[in-house]
């Protein structure tokens, strides 16, 4: 190991993974920490992700595809099933080792991975991060830099250390838990999605297969309503009613960021990609594909940044610029408008399922059901009008 590098990533998830790869790639010296012993393990993830998202940052490859999703069903509180085909069909992925897939093309553009090796604080020189100290094995580091990258998850610290505000409200982070279940009856490439205040309030349940009778099933549950009853109580009692033979082989537990990204994920030295940065969809949750992107970016404007010999929060905010065009300004609608889908009751939820039924099935598109949520739910309309006002002649045209 140097005493410098250009770049320096904290955390081996997708989203830093892809930012040391990129940086390496452009020609930086990139060290990529990660706290656990293994790259991708724990897996702390639904491991669902769409085709197109994915083919923005790698090629789907066998080894790290579990299953091919097709079709998803949405559940509505009173049980009826709306079946949504698309022509975007998905994955569930074999994380630990999606995850280890990127490590390693990091590791072969350049970069160096050293695992099990704890990012404890930041170095600073004249205001600008410089560096990092952390523990490895024991042992204590201290390795100097010309920018760092935060990629540490929702708990994210080195951001705070860096004079990033990193403060959720409770109604911004899901708590969610997960159990991989065996021995149980699902559509093999099918989704389910549960919307229900009685089995996820402020959220939605999943079921996603992953071939042979196995699949994970999980939910998130609004902060909001974290005093009603434990996610684990929630899961539990619909495991109990759904799959009364199922037999738990994993169990994840986390926060889930469901806010907008951070106001600021830049600092002279410093950037924030993935779920440190908020860089998750706000309404599903899901942040592979778009901590991806976001780490692709800032690799990029890392290496930039080498090239140039500019480290300064100016240069940086190309990264900033480049992310809110192409995501962020989107995170920005969906946390608007999850905050009004989410608000809505069983009752309201049960008389749209009713018309969206009384669709045919080729007209059950997303943009169809929407618009059916939105004639059962006029209240919508004003939330919708002022986040899609730019958008509205295509999705209401006939």
């Amino acid at each position: 190991m140097n005493e410098f590098y250009d770049v320096i990533v904290v955390g081996g998830g997708p989203a830093g993974s892809v930012a040391a790869w990129h940086a390496a790639q452009g020609g930086a010296s990139v060290l990529l920490l990660e706290k656990d012993r293994d790259i991708g393990s724990p897996v702390r993830c639904a491991e669902g992700v769409g085709h197109d998202g994915l083919k923005l940052i790698v090629d789907p490859q066998p080894n790290f595809i579990q299953n091919r999703i097709d079709g998803i069903n949405l559940i509505a509180p009173n049980g009826r099933i709306i079946h949504v085909e698309t022509k975007d069909y998905g994955y569930i992925l074999k994380r630990a080792v999606f995850d280890f897939y990127l490590a390693e093309l990091a590791v072969k553009a350049g970069a160096e991975v050293r695992t099990k090796s704890y990012v404890n604080d930041l170095l600073f020189e004249n205001s600008l991060v410089s560096g990092v100290t952390f523990v490895s094995m024991g042992k204590s580091f201290k390795v100097r830099s010309s920018i760092v990258i935060g990629a540490d998850g929702v708990e994210s610290r080195i951001g705070r250390q860096a004079g990033i505000r990193t403060q959720l409200k409770l109604s911004e982070i899901d708590s969610c838990i997960q159990y991989t279940l065996a021995n149980i009856d699902v559509t093999a490439n099918i989704c389910d999605f549960y919307f229900s205040h009685k089995i996820a309030p402020g959220g939605y349940l999943w079921v996603f297969p992953k071939g042979d009778n196995l699949a994970n099933v999980g939910l998130g549950i609004c902060g909001d309503f974290n005093h009603l009853d434990s996610p684990k109580t929630y899961l539990d009692r619909f495991i109990q009613n759904r799959f009364p033979n199922a037999s738990k082989l994993t169990t994840t537990i986390g926060g889930v960021p469901t806010a907008q990204t951070l106001r600021e994920i830049v600092k002279p030295g410093f950037m924030m990609v993935g779920d440190a940065a908020r860089q998750a969809n706000p309404v599903s949750g899901g942040g592979i594909v778009s901590g991806m992107i976001a780490g692709k970016i800032a690799g990029q404007v890392a290496a930039q940044a080498v090239q140039a010999g500019d480290f300064s929060q100016n240069f940086l905010r190309d990264y900033e610029k480049q992310w809110n065009k192409a995501e962020g300004n989107n995170h920005k609608n969906f946390f608007r408008l999850k905050k009004a889908v989410f608000s809505l009751t069983d009752e309201n939820l049960n008389l749209a399922t009713d018309a969206i039924l009384k669709l045919r099935q080729d007209k059950r598109t997303i943009i169809n059901i929407f618009k059916a949520v939105l004639i059962k739910n006029p209240q919508l309309f004003v939330v919708v009008i002022n986040v899609f006002k730019d958008h509205l002649k295509s999705v209401f045209d006939p």
